[in-house]
């Protein structure tokens, strides 16, 4: 829908696309700020904001994205202030004061899973966040994030 797999389509009629879906039973949404970058969440937050509280938005961080420019650099960035201010932004984008299922898009080698694990405990507590999942991990990576983040 915009620009992950080839020329993003007509915003308005993705739009129409997304509420059509929740209109047909649709609750799970699932997008990240790597898609676009941030040009989905953003499609994704225009599109459910008249329904935010019926449905259920799920998003990805944790690639090496600058947060002002959307410039994607190589490699995975999950260090916990990074995790912390890419969720904020998720947020506005998402038009949302919540996400649903906050998610690392990949686990990343130079960060502790502890460590990324513990920064979404802390936006769990802020309220921000209601829970906290992993795309691409081996087990013993989610059990250790399982011992600081049940």
């Amino acid at each position: 829908m915009s620009a992950v797999y080839g020329p993003p389509d007509d915003k308005k009629e993705m739009i129409k696309l997304i509420r059509a879906a929740h209109d047909h039973g649709v609750t799970l949404f699932d997008t990240a700020e790597a898609y676009g970058p941030f040009d989905n969440e953003q499609l994704v937050g225009e599109a459910l904001a008249p329904i935010r509280d019926e449905v259920v938005i799920a998003t990805k961080v944790g690639f090496d994205i600058d947060l002002k420019t959307g410039a994607r650099r190589s490699g995975t960035d999950s260090r916990p202030e990074h995790v912390k201010a890419a969720t904020e932004r998720c947020l506005k984008r998402l038009r949302t004061d919540r996400i649903d299922l906050l998610y690392q898009h990949r686990v990343d080698p130079e960060v502790p899973i502890e460590d990324m694990a513990g920064a979404v405990k802390d936006l769990i507590a802020e309220g921000k966040v209601r829970h906290f999942g992993l795309s691409e991990a081996g087990i013993h990576t989610i059990r250790r994030a399982h011992a600081v983040l049940p």
